[in-house]
This record gives C-alpha cells, sequence and structure tokens, in this order.
C-alpha cells in the first residue's frame, strides 16, 4: 500500500477520514470563520499564483500526472470552482472532462472505460466535472438506469455498491501506482443554499440558461443522494486517492480552500526541471557563445 502513495495527503479539518468512519451529517456545509469575499480572494489568489509555478514544474518533470475530481449536487459550484482555480494556469498543461450520463458506445464497456482513456497525460492536471463516482451517486438513487447497463450478472444492489467502490479503489490505486496524483472534491453545499442558488437562476436572466426544472426535482430526493454520498465517501476516501468534504455554502471560501489543497499537494511532489546532459550543456553554450557575438555585432 505505501508504494501507491505518491504524497501524503495534506492535512485538513475537511479530509475524510480513510477508515470508513465518515459520516456525512457531521461534515459542515458552512463555518463560522469562513472568512469574508476579500480574505478569501486574496489567499485564492496566492494559492493560484502558487499552483501556476508548481504547474511549469510539473510540466517539464513530466513523471506525474494530477486528476482533480469533482462531485457536488446540482448548484454545488463545481464549474464555478474549477474556473477560479485554474485562472493563471497554463491552458496547454491542463484537461477538463465534463461527464454526461454515458453514450451507446460507453455503455458497452465496463463502468471504468470511459475513465481510463480520459485520465490525464504524464506532466498535465486532468479535471473531471462529475466522474466514474456517479455510477454509485446518480445510479444509485436511479437503480433503473443499470437496465441500460446490460449487466452480465444479477446481483443484490448492496453487494453492487460494494463491488463497485472495490473496483473503484483498485483502479484509483493502480493509476496512483502510475504517477497520477489524485485529489477527490465533494462540494458540501445545503440544501436551503441550493435553493437559493436555484432561485437566482430563476429570476436573473444571464443565469436562465442554467436552470434545469429537473434538478428541483433531483433536490427532492435529497435525503437518498447523502445516503449515497456518505457511503461513497466513506468506502472510497484512501492514502492515495483521498476525498475532501470542503464546505460549499461560501462560494469564496469553498474555492480559496480547494486551491490551497491543490496548491499544497503540488507543493510535496518530488519536482524538478530536467537537468541538461552533457551533450546538451555543450549545445547550450555553443549556442549562448554564438547569440551573444551577433548581439555585438548589432544583429
Amino acid at each position: 500500500m505505501a508504494n501507491s502513495i505518491l504524497f501524503q495527503p495534506v492535512s485538513s479539518p475537511f479530509l475524510v477520514p480513510f477508515d470508513g468512519s465518515f459520516k456525512l451529517a457531521n461534515a459542515p456545509t458552512k463555518i463560522e470563520d469562513d472568512g469574508n469575499k476579500e480574505s478569501n480572494g486574496e489567499a485564492l489568489e496566492k494559492a493560484v499564483a502558487k499552483l501556476s509555478k508548481l504547474q511549469r514544474k510539473l510540466y517539464a518533470d513530466n513523471r506525474y500526472s494530477v486528476l482533480l475530481v469533482f462531485q457536488a449536487l446540482d448548484a454545488g459550484g463545481k464549474d464555478g470552482t474549477i474556473r477560479s482555480v485554474l485562472t493563471g494556469v497554463n491552458p496547454v498543461g491542463v484537461q477538463v472532462f465534463a461527464f454526461k450520463a454515458p453514450n451507446a458506445e460507453e455503455l458497452d464497456h465496463d463502468f471504468l472505460w470511459r475513465m481510463q482513456v480520459r485520465l490525464p497525460e504524464r506532466g498535465r492536471i486532468g479535471v473531471w466535472n462529475r466522474s466514474h463516482y456517479e455510477e454509485v451517486l446518480v445510479v444509485r438513487v436511479h437503480p433503473g438506469f443499470l437496465e441500460g447497463q446490460r449487466l452480465p450478472r444479477s446481483l443484490d444492489l448492496g453487494e453492487l455498491w460494494s463491488e463497485r467502490f472495490e473496483s473503484i479503489n483498485d483502479a484509483e490505486k493502480h493509476w496512483a501506482r502510475n504517477g497520477c496524483v489524485i485529489l477527490k472534491f465533494f462540494l458540501n453545499v445545503s440544501q436551503k443554499e441550493q435553493h437559493e442558488r436555484f432561485l437566482e437562476r430563476t429570476t436573473d436572466e444571464e443565469d436562465h440558461w442554467k436552470f434545469n426544472a429537473g434538478d428541483l426535482a433531483e433536490s427532492e430526493r435529497w435525503d437518498e443522494y447523502m445516503e449515497a454520498y456518505q457511503a461513497a465517501l466513506a468506502a472510497t476516501s484512501t492514502p492515495w486517492a483521498p476525498w475532501y468534504a470542503i464546505p460549499a455554502d461560501s462560494k469564496s471560501f469553498m474555492r480559496r480552500t480547494v486551491a490551497e489543497i491543490i496548491a499544497d499537494t503540488l507543493g510535496r511532489l518530488p519536482l524538478a526541471y530536467p537537468e541538461p546532459t552533457d551533450k546538451e550543456r555543450v549545445a547550450l553554450e555553443a549556442a549562448r557563445v554564438k547569440l551573444e557575438a551577433e548581439m555585438r555585432k548589432g544583429k
């Protein structure tokens, strides 16, 4: 197990424990001392600047990749957090995927297939807006979706979820062993705050496009989703792929906290700019001499 861990997970009050003891009811959606927009904004800028520098080194080092998984209920703030955290990061080194319902080709494979082919390349940061966890969250709340998956075995649902948790942990361990640093963020928004954001979408013309009547219908199954999230996070938070349950009622605090965890994690990796070989050093010196000579000639 130790060989699977590329980094020591960042200590945080929001780190989901690895022993299965996580209780979502005890995870806050808002904390008292969450700062104000100005202080959180300043902290976010600092973390993003740190992340930008580390991303350049990650890209040059070209041994590790970073996978950021974002899960949340509707209006939880995934899009805005991704946008804010990656501001200033070189887009060449970032690969973003927003996963929708699986298509016909994806349904002809196992539920992890479409994730495997979208893992970030070495040196890149991959961002998944929703992920393989939909298969133990949305599908758990709507087990009727299983009919379209044409599973080869008939299983009790409890057994099916346990098998999927096991498959997820095994897959993430394999990814980690091969250089992928995995960070998973559950943006933990309260139902009251969710409804306030829904209301804003119905009253602000610029946000009308964000509103989907189906989101409100899903919110009516809140308790079922909470049960599914608790089971998933408790079963799949591991040292090689930790979950962080981030209080999400305050957008500025949420974005700041996510950015700091990502930047601090990258800061723990043994990243280094490649050292030139002896042959490359000779070529560099020759190029320097030639360029300086041309500059003296006024070229």
